[in-house]
C-alpha cells in the first residue's frame, strides 16, 4: 500500500501552471492539516467555449491533490453583470451550463461524484445572505467596489448599480460555500484582493486565492464569448474547428500572444503528459513531446511548423469535443441550447397560409464588423477619385478593399492605420475592381463635405469583432443579402455623438478595448 502524498505532494498539482497565488503559507498550513476545500465559479452569459478547458484541466489537478472542489453555477452574477443573461433566460443558461461543464468534465476523465455542484440562487437569496450584502455595503466604497469589478464586469458609459454589486457577491460566496480557496483567472486578481480586504471586517476569514493565466484567444487577445473569431464553440463542427484554427494567429518562432501554444500548454499538456506533432515523413515524421517547454523551443526556433502545430490541435481537440458534440445531439439538449441562446437574428418564419409574416428582425449583431488594418494602399487604376486597398482582418490573406476616399484622406494617412471594416457585404467590383468590404467612416452634416475614417481603440489587433452595446452575442449573417437592405436600415441610425464616439440609436459601437470613435466630426453621419 501506497503512503498517502504528503504536504508537498499535493502542493504541486494544486499550483502547477497557475499565474500567481495569494495565500501561499496559509495554504501550506492547509494542505498538513487535511485535504483544501476549494471553489471555481462561472457566471452563466454567453456559450461557453473551448478555453473554459483550461479551468477543467485545473479542476482535474485539484482532485489528483485530494481537493474537495465545488462548482459554482452563478446565475444572479450573470444578471448582475449589466444584465448579460436576461432574467427571462436565466434559469434555460444555468441549465445549459450546468450541462455543458459536466459533459466538458467528462470528456477529460474527470469523476463527476467527486464534485459538488451549487447553483448561487440556491443560497444567494437567503435572509442570512441578503443581510450580509447590506452588511458589506455599508463599509464598502463606491470606488473599491468598481475598481474590484473592473477587469470581469462589463464596462459602460453609465454603469449599473448591479455591476458595483457584483464583486461582494462574489466575496461571500467563499464564506457561504465554506470554502478555504477561491480559483480563478488572473483577470479576477481585484476581486479577490477585494474580498482579502472586506471579508474580515464581517468577521470571516481571509481565503486563499489560486489564479490562472489568461489564455490568449485565436487572433492573439483574450478569448472571449463576445468575439466570434476569436474562440471555437464546444459545439461546433469539424468543419468549423479547422476554419477557426486555420485562421488563428500563430506566427512562425512567435511564442508570445499565440492561443494554439497556449492551448497545449494549459489543457492538452495537464490531460495527456504529451503532444505529437503530427507532420508527413517528408518532414521528418510524428514526434511525441513529453515536456511544453521542449516544444515551445522547438517552435520558437520554427523546428515545427504553424500548419503542423494547428493540425495536430486540431485533431487532440476534436477528440475532446467528440462526446460533447454527441451529448448534445439529442433533441432535449438540442431544443435547450435554442431557447437559452435564440438567435437574434433570424425572424420567426411565418405560419404557411399567412399572407403577413413577422418583420425580419434587423439588430446590429447581424454585421460583420471587425477592426483591420491597411496594409496597402494604391490608387485605383480606372477611377481618380478611389484608392484600392489592402486590409488585413485576421483571415489568412488580406482583402482588398475599393475607397472613395481620395479627396478626403492622403494615402500617407491610411498606410498602416487602424480602419473599422465592414465585412459581410455582398463583394461587388467597383470599376473593374472587386471590393470585399467597406472602410466605416463619419461624414460631416454640411458644407464642405469632410470625411474620416473611424478609428478602433488603441492597441486594438487586426480582426477584432467591433459590436453595438447590448448586441454583443448575435451571430452576423455570412454574407448580407442586397435585396433585404439589412445595412441601409441599420446605417440610417448610425451617428457620432458629441463626444466624437460612433453609435447606433445612442449605444456605442465598442470593441473589447474600449469605443469606437472619429477624430473631430462630431454630429456627423457614418457610412
Amino acid at each position: 500500500m501506497e503512503p498517502a502524498p504528503g504536504p508537498q505532494e499535493k502542493y504541486h498539482p494544486t499550483t502547477r501552471n497557475l499565474q500567481e497565488v495569494l495565500g501561499e503559507d496559509k495554504l501550506m498550513a492547509i494542505l498538513k492539516e487535511r485535504e483544501l476545500k476549494i471553489y471555481w465559479g462561472t457566471a452563466t452569459t454567453g456559450k461557453p467555449h473551448v478555453a473554459y478547458f483550461v479551468p477543467m484541466s485545473k479542476i482535474a489537478d485539484f482532485l489528483k491533490a485530494g481537493c474537495e472542489v465545488t462548482i459554482l453555477f452563478a446565475d444572479l452574477h450573470a444578471y448582475l453583470d449589466n444584465m448579460k443573461a436576461p432574467w427571462e433566460l436565466l434559469e434555460l443558461r444555468t441549465h445549459y451550463y450546468e450541462n455543458v461543464i459536466k459533459a466538458m468534465l467528462e470528456s477529460i476523465g474527470v469523476p463527476l461524484e467527486k464534485l459538488k455542484f451549487v447553483r448561487g440562487t440556491d443560497y444567494q437569496l437567503s435572509k442570512e445572505y441578503t443581510l450580509d450584502v447590506y452588511r458589506l455595503s455599508s463599509v464598502v466604497t463606491q470606488h473599491d467596489a468598481k475598481k474590484a469589478g473592473a477587469e470581469v464586469v462589463k464596462q459602460v458609459e453609465h454603469p449599473l448599480l448591479s455591476g458595483l454589486l457584483y464583486p461582494g457577491l462574489q466575496a461571500l460566496d467563499e464564506e457561504y460555500l465554506k470554502v478555504d480557496a477561491q480559483f480563478g483567472g488572473v483577470d479576477q486578481r481585484k476581486i479577490f484582493t477585494f474580498a482579502e480586504k472586506y471579508l474580515p471586517s464581517l468577521g470571516y476569514a481571509k481565503r486563499v486565492h489560486l489564479m490562472n493565466p489568461m489564455v490568449p484567444g485565436l487572433t492573439g487577445s483574450k478569448m472571449s464569448s463576445s468575439e466570434e473569431d476569436s474562440k471555437i464553440d464546444l459545439l461546433d463542427r469539424k468543419e468549423d474547428v479547422k476554419k477557426k484554427l486555420k485562421k488563428a494567429f500563430c506566427e512562425p518562432g512567435n511564442v508570445e500572444n499565440n492561443g494554439v501554444l497556449s492551448f497545449i500548454k494549459h489543457v492538452l499538456f495537464p490531460l495527456k503528459s504529451e503532444f505529437v506533432v503530427l507532420r508527413e515523413e517528408k518532414w521528418g515524421g510524428n514526434k511525441t513531446y513529453t515536456a511544453y517547454e521542449a516544444l515551445e523551443k522547438d517552435f520558437a526556433e520554427q523546428v515545427v511548423h504553424p500548419g503542423d502545430l494547428k493540425n495536430s490541435v486540431e485533431v487532440a481537440l476534436n477528440k475532446l469535443l467528440d462526446p460533447i458534440r454527441e451529448k448534445f445531439n439529442s433533441p432535449e439538449l438540442k431544443q435547450l441550447t435554442n431557447a437559452a441562446y435564440p438567435n437574434p437574428s433570424k425572424a420567426k418564419p411565418a405560419e404557411k397560409g399567412t399572407k403577413n409574416s413577422e418583420p425580419e428582425n434587423v439588430v446590429p449583431s447581424r454585421l460583420d464588423i471587425r477592426v483591420g488594418k491597411v496594409i496597402s494602399v494604391e490608387k485605383h487604376p480606372d477611377a481618380d477619385s478611389l484608392y484600392v486597398e489592402k486590409i488585413d482582418v485576421g483571415e489568412p490573406e488580406p482583402r482588398t478593399v475599393v475607397s472613395g476616399l481620395v479627396q478626403f484622406v492622403p494615402k500617407e494617412q491610411l498606410q498602416d492605420r487602424l480602419v473599422v471594416l465592414l465585412c459581410n457585404l455582398k463583394p461587388q467590383k467597383m470599376r473593374g475592381v472587386e471590393s470585399q468590404g467597406m472602410v466605416l467612416c463619419a461624414s460631416s452634416v454640411g458644407e464642405p463635405r469632410q470625411v474620416e475614417p473611424l478609428d478602433p481603440p488603441a492597441g486594438c489587433c487586426a480582426g477584432e469583432r467591433v459590436y453595438v452595446e447590448g448586441y454583443e452575442g448575435g451571430e452576423p449573417d455570412d454574407e448580407l443579402k442586397p435585396k433585404k437592405k439589412v445595412f441601409e436600415k441599420l446605417q440610417a441610425d448610425f451617428r457620432v455623438s458629441e463626444d466624437c464616439v460612433a453609435q447606433w440609436k445612442q449605444r456605442n459601437f465598442l470593441t473589447k478595448l474600449g469605443r469606437v470613435s472619429c477624430k473631430s466630426l462630431k454630429g456627423g453621419s457614418i457610412s
